[in-house]
């Protein structure tokens, strides 16, 4: 997996790529050595850069990391994301991402990223996948087996209790497992932000919550994009919603290009200039060739980042503290 693991507060200092020494020939041109053009796509095109929130939370998250992608001249969807459950939620996406002209690049946060990965499979307009600390799932996951698959989720504190402690449900209907679902208000500062945001900021996100219907978690994974689209990862260090180590696992495996934010679930709302930077390396670097274990395996020009060529793809940690 190519790793670009950062630790940081406010401002990115330049990273460093890892790459296999024989991929390099393949990478692509990088930001500064093009003014247009996105992955895939031809000279002058940018993609549209596609973004799926996640659960307990909606599209106005990403409004700080749309303004910045438009500043740089790219068109932007923030598409609506019912949380009706998964198989809904992907058809629902996968219908919108016909109607967009043009190569995609496509984002995600938490929920979203399972949605993705179900909805952009055979999608050949999707160039490049975005993980922003999100689920990634293989055939037959759910994200509930996910985010418990490592310590970390703060979303109960009592594992034998048969609903998650710091949710409250909303019955919908005589079915049991109808069921919407929030973060409690006194949890969510904790549990999607690890307290990093002011209280009247935190309880604003908490008060505005849209629900999450249990079958966003318990609706298992039937089609994998991350097997034939290349990804880019951001795992949150202080995530405490699905949980750093199930971040890290997924990323691994799906072998994304990989950057580590010392910054919590929702880093939309503290880190939005480390969101908007991931996307634009997705949307600025060229398709790299396909592995087995995922779609991020190959060689990646990143502007603006020195390269190391290293035999054998030794993992590399960088770490840089902004100001």
């Amino acid at each position: 997996m190519k790793s670009i693991r950062h630790v940081s507060a406010r401002r990115s200092l330049p990273l460093a790529v890892l790459v296999p020494a024989a991929a390099l020939m393949a990478a692509g041109p990088s930001p500064a050595s093009e003014s247009g053009g996105g992955a895939g796509s031809g000279a002058g095109t940018r993609p549209t850069v596609v973004l799926v929130h996640g659960a307990w939370a909606d599209d106005s998250g990403w409004d700080e990391v749309i303004r910045s992608l438009r500043a740089k001249g790219y068109p932007v969807v923030a598409t609506a994301n019912p949380l009706r459950g998964l198989t809904g939620d992907s058809a629902y996406l996968a219908a919108r991402l016909r109607t967009i002209e043009g190569p995609v690049v496509l984002a995600a946060h938490s929920y979203g990223g399972a949605v993705i990965t179900n909805a952009a499979a055979g999608n050949p307009k999707v160039t490049s996948l975005v993980y922003i600390a999100a689920f990634a799932p293989d055939k037959g996951e759910t994200a509930l087996e996910l985010a418990a698959k490592y310590p970390g989720s703060r979303l109960s504190d009592d594992p034998g209790a048969p609903f998650p402690t710091a949710l409250a449900a909303v019955p919908l209907s005589s079915d049991p497992a109808d069921l919407d679902t929030y973060i409690k208000p006194d949890k969510f500062s904790d549990v999607f932000l690890s307290d990093r945001l002011a209280a009247d900021e935190a309880d604003a996100l908490a008060a505005r919550q849209h629900p999450a219907h249990v079958a966003t978690t318990t609706q298992a994974t039937t089609a994998v994009a991350w097997k034939t689209i290349p990804s880019w990862y951001l795992v949150a260090t202080d995530d405490r919603t699905i949980g750093t180590d199930n971040l890290r696992f997924m990323a691994e495996r799906a072998g994304s290009a990989t950057v580590e934010v010392d910054a919590p679930h929702a880093v939309l709302e503290t880190d939005p200039d480390d969101v908007t930077d991931l996307i634009l390396r997705a949307a600025h670097v060229s398709r790299p060739a396909l592995a087995a274990t995922g779609a991020g395996n190959g060689a990646a020009a990143v502007g603006g980042m020195a390269v190391l060529a290293v035999a054998g793809g030794t993992a590399l940690v960088v770490r840089s503290h902004r100001a």
